[in-house]
Order: C-alpha cells, then structure tokens, then sequence
C-alpha cells in the first residue's frame, strides 16, 4: 500500500502502524499536524490536546508506565518546556515504547528561534532518530518504538519543517492499525521512583544503556554509506573526498555531491562512532555537512578525525541548494557559485498584519493610545508589536508576558503596564504567572485576548472551546473563574469590539495599583466562519482624510481618493471587510457605517 504523505503524516500512520495506544500533544509549527492526523486514527489511538508539552509528555509517560505505546510531539521550543520530565524519564526508562517528536524550525519560519534539539537529545541521553524524507519518518517511528522498549529508553525523532511539510510517496506495507497488547504493568519503585538511593543506580544503568545503542547503531540500516549512482562520472577532486551527513542536509548533498561517497546516518546519538571512524579512514578527505550546530561534527573532532575546514556558512539558518553548491564550488572549485536571484525592485511589501476583523487588533489600539508598557506572548497577537499598531514592548516564550511585567514593576518602571496573552497560551502556561503575581503582591494588569481557539497553529481546541481534539464535547474553562479562583478580586470581560469600554477598562485597570485581569473576548473570525459575517463602507462626502482609521492597521482598509497632499480617504475592500465596526469607532466624522 502506498500513500502520498508528508512527514508529519507519515509519522501519525506509523504510530498507527506500531500499535500506540494514547498520544499527546501541544500544537505548535512544524509539529501540529502530527496529532491532528493521528486523530484519524481515534477508534485504535486515544489521542488528545494537553495544556502544554510537559503535560504531554507526562501523560506519555503515564502511558508507557502502564505498558501501552506512547507518542507526544512538539515544535522544538516545545521541549523545553517539556525537558523536566523528560530528563528522569531517560534514567527510569519505558516500558511500552515511548516516541517524542521534536520539530526543529531552521530559519525560524514561524518561531522566537533557532535551537537544534539534538543537542538535548545528548543532553537528556535520549536515542535519536533523523529522518530525511517522510518514508524514513514512518520506517523511523515504526522502529522507534521498537527500540524504545528493546533498550528502555525514550526515543526522540527529530523532523525539521523541511521534513515536516515536504510530501512523497510512501510505502505503508500491509497497514493494519490495531493497538499494541499492554506489556503487564507491575508495582516497581526502585524503577518509578528515582530518589537518590535508586537514581544513582539508575545513573549507571544509563551509561550501560548507551554503550549497547552505540554498538547497535553502528549496524542500523539507519546509517549507511551511499556510493555514487551508476553512470554518474566521479571527477578526480571528489573521488577522495567523503561526507558525513543526516537528516534533510542529505538531500541537499545527494543532488550536489553526487560524484562523492556519503556517510548517511539516521541514528545519530549516540553516535555510531565505529562505523564513522571506517568511513572516514576510507576516504583522504573528509567533510560533515549539517543543518544548525556542528553537532556531528564536534564528536567527530573529538575522535581525532581531521575534518575539512570552510567557510561557507552551514550553522546558521535553513540550508538550501545554492549554499551547499557554494560549498562545493570552495572545497572542489569545480562548480560556480550559486546565482543569488533579487527580488523585483519597486514590488510593494506585504507586512504581516492581524485579520480583518480581528479582535486583537481593538485591544492594541487602545493600549497604544493609552500609552501602556506591553509585555506580550506568543501567538498571532504577537503581531500587535509592528506598525501602526506599534504595542507591543517584549515576547519571551509561552506564558513569559505576565513574569516580564510583574519584572517591570518589581524593578521599579513607572507608568502603564499591561500583560498580553492569548486564551490557549494563558491555559499553557499563563495560570502560573498571575498566580505568581498575586501572590507576591505585584500590581500587574493582565489583559487575555480570548477568541476561543488556539489561531495561530491552525485553530486547535483548548480547554476553553468546549470540545476535544477528537471532536467529543468537552468542559468548557472560563479564565474569569480560575482567576477568581486564584484569588483575584478584579476580574473584568470586556467585548474586544467596544474600543471605548476597551479604553475605560483598561485605564482604570493599570491606574488602579491593584492586580486585574481583564479577558477582552471576541471569537476568531476564522475559526467562527465570521469572515463575511457583516460590511462596513465610507461616506466620501464625509470623509475628511484625517488618516485616524488607517492607525487601525486593517487590511481592509485601502487608499482612495487624494483629497489633499499627503492625505487619503479611506475606501474599504468589500472582499475583506468582516463586519467589525472597529474603524467606525474611531471616525469623528461618522463617515463609516455598516450596511450589512
């Protein structure tokens, strides 16, 4: 059976495949579509949404504890939210196998940054596995559970969003999902419960555990040298030149390097030290090439193998074609270098911008009238930070904004300051923070931008949204009641629409002195289908061309007439208008109505 899959499909059949059991995970790009494929699979996978990754990763954990196949993904700043759990887990060790999915970002095309987890996969002395095409996704995860259990250990596979979102064709063999049988659960606390006494033995066992991955690396079909292609014409320069490469940098070398003898590996720690040390006594000359840190390329170093120096840049951002052929054009000289294309002079620019209609974009311009000192989040309101909006003063990580500002005010900052979260973020990682702020007495305004659905990933559930990741009808979560809970006297709901109940609750709010949090609620209009959910137009015969309803930094919102130097009215595009009303809130004309 063959199917046409990216990698993160690839990756929710296998686990299918493999016989998991129970599946977790906090969306976050690359990794979302890996749970939300699986669901595919609910009648044989119980598969749901956590809070966060850590709690992902411990009910992963519970899972394999009780014998059953495991699996939990994340995008890589989402393990380290998740590494607290996951650095005993290594030491106790699974039962049923455990799979974690780690989805780097090189280029950082939808993260804060640019960290290569492999680094804590050695860290947390995990096994690793790198797939460099979405049939090794499925043959990896296939496998992974396998050695999971085999060398009780958690196994990471590491995907990139090169791997994640490219699709070909795979071969599923005879797919026949069905649940894995429980491995028995017995009673074990020198095993489950790593205090001192037993986490010392654990310690060694690790160090044993890692000796055998080693030895079985080293045969794995995982890590292969891959010769040149019949007929392709091996020049004198490249035939005493070998590479060591994984992951999706493989591809890139493969088509560069084709006349060149390739050391592929899959499973990369640990390192296959043994089969690295041959390849590289077979060849006079010897280069690694890598996506992000010189992960390989420092252990290889550090065996006394002599790698070849360049400089062209491979640490740093996405690799591609033209920086690997720059690459060859330095050590092999036998290609030119890589024609760079320039965009288009005098192309407009397309910033990114919050949706028409969207109900952050309400909050933001109030704050930045009020002249607030705004801690934000991650999330599509982090976009409140750019022009004209221009609110938005920091962004850390999940759930960060209120800690920064309870910061501000600690440190002594004068004037308006407000935190700014997003519904699934302060679910995530946000309860701690105004816990925190309460408790020591910091006087910091909480605003929760809740349009009831997690956006940014491709509108997710949450705890707020009334149903599951498998569709089932959930609890509905309401901020303004785990704030009460906490203790919060000052807890407000305020329509993200009405900018002038927006700007009185907010000034009294971070004026008071006093802790508030205040949930500016208005659905997504994506998620809600509200796209299209009403129109607003311009009077021309009252439009002054102030210029105060573009400081909305709607996209509907377009230049129209000139009526003097400099100065525009406002026309709004029918095909993108949702109906808001913000912009009409702002015109001391009343040159903008709704009339649908």
């Amino acid at each position: 059976m063959k199917k046409f899959l990216s990698a993160n499909e690839a990756v929710a059949h296998a686990a299918a495949q493999a016989g998991c059991v129970v599946a977790s995970a906090y969306p976050g790009t690359p990794s979302t579509e890996i749970l939300e494929n699986i669901a595919k699979f609910k009648d044989t996978i119980r598969c749901e949404w956590a809070v966060n990754e850590k709690v992902a990763v411990e009910t992963a954990v519970g899972a394999s504890m009780a014998g059953a196949r495991a699996i939990t993904a994340m995008k890589h700043v989402g393990l380290n939210v998740a590494m607290d759990p996951l650095m005993t887990f290594t030491y106790v060790g699974p039962l049923g196998g455990f799979v974690l999915v780690s989805a780097d970002d090189p280029g950082m095309h939808s993260s804060q940054n640019e960290q290569d987890n492999r680094n804590l996969a050695k860290f947390a002395r995990a096994l690793l596995l790198e797939p460099a095409d979405s049939q090794e996704a499925y043959d990896m995860t296939l496998k992974a559970f396998e050695l999971s259990e085999k060398f009780q250990v958690p196994v990471i596979l590491r995907l990139t969003t090169r791997t994640s979102h490219s699709a070909s064709l795979v071969e599923l063999g005879d797919f026949k999902p069905a649940p894995h049988p429980l491995l028995p659960y017995k009673k074990n606390i020198a095993k489950n419960i790593p205090v001192p006494m037993f986490a010392r033995q654990h310690r060694v066992n690790a160090q044993k555990r890692t000796e055998a991955m080693e030895k079985e690396a080293n045969r794995s079909k995982f890590n292969k040298v891959v010769k040149p292609a019949k007929g392709v014409k091996v020049s004198a320069k490249a035939k005493g030149l070998g590479i060591i490469t994984s992951a999706v940098a493989y591809q890139y070398v493969r088509e560069i390097f084709p006349d060149c003898q390739i050391l592929k590996l899959g499973w990369t720690n640990p390192l296959p030290k043994a089969l690295v040390s041959k390849f590289a006594k077979s060849v006079k000359k010897l280069l690694v090439v890598e996506e992000l840190d010189p992960f390989l390329e420092e252990q290889i170093k550090a065996m006394g193998i002599k790698v070849l120096a360049h400089k062209t840049e491979l640490n740093m951002h996405e690799l591609n074609a033209d920086r690997i052929q720059n690459l060859r054009h330095e050590i092999l000289g036998d290609v030119p270098k890589a024609k760079v294309a320039k965009p288009v002079e005098g192309l407009p620019t397309r910033p990114p911008v919050l949706c028409a209609g969207c109900g952050h974009r309400g909050v933001f311009y109030v704050l930045h009238k009020l002249g607030a000192t705004v801690t934000g989040d991650i999330g599509c309101y982090t976009l409140g930070a750019f022009p004209p909006l221009d609110a938005m003063d920091s962004t850390i990580c999940m759930g960060a904004s209120i800690g920064n500002a309870a910061g501000m005010r600690k440190a002594g900052l004068k004037g308006r300051i407000c935190a700014v979260l997003g519904d699934s973020t302060f679910f995530h990682s946000g309860i701690t923070g105004i816990l925190s702020a309460l408790y020591n007495g910091t006087p910091v305004t909480t605003v929760v931008l809740d349009n009831r659905i997690t956006a940014m990933t491709g509108h997710q559930d949450n705890p707020g949204t009334g149903k599951t990741l498998a569709g089932d009808p959930a609890p509905v979560t309401e901020i303004g009641d785990i704030a009460k809970a906490c203790g919060y006297k000052n807890v407000v709901k305020v329509s993200a629409d009405d900018l002038g109940g927006l700007e009185k609750t907010l000034s009294t709010a971070m004026d008071s002195g006093e802790p508030w949090l205040v949930i500016a609620y208005a659905p997504c209009r994506i998620a809600a289908k509200l796209t299209k959910e009403g129109l607003c137009e311009v009077d021309s015969a009252k439009c002054k061309a102030c210029g105060a309803c573009f400081k909305m930094g709607c996209p509907a919102m377009t230049r129209g007439k000139e009526i003097r130097p400099g100065a525009f009215q406002m026309v709004i595009d029918a095909n993108q208008c949702a109906g808001c009303k913000q912009c009409g809130q702002v015109c001391k004309f009343g040159a903008i109505k709704r009339i649908r």
